[in-house]
């Protein structure tokens, strides 16, 4: 894996961190990896089906 800077709104900040702290994920990098899957996934989907 490679490491990677990024800004993000306090809000989600603090969203994130209660999802951490609601066990959703073990960690913000752990949440953050799977919204990232979610969306490319999502994309290719979509992508697949409009054409």
């Amino acid at each position: 894996m490679k490491l990677i800077t990024l800004y993000l709104p306090e809000t989600y900040i603090k969203l994130l961190d209660q999802l951490v702290g609601e066990k959703f994920y073990p960690n913000r990098a752990e949440a953050i990896r799977v919204a990232i899957h979610d969306l490319i996934n999502e994309e290719v989907w979509r992508r697949k089906n409009v054409d």
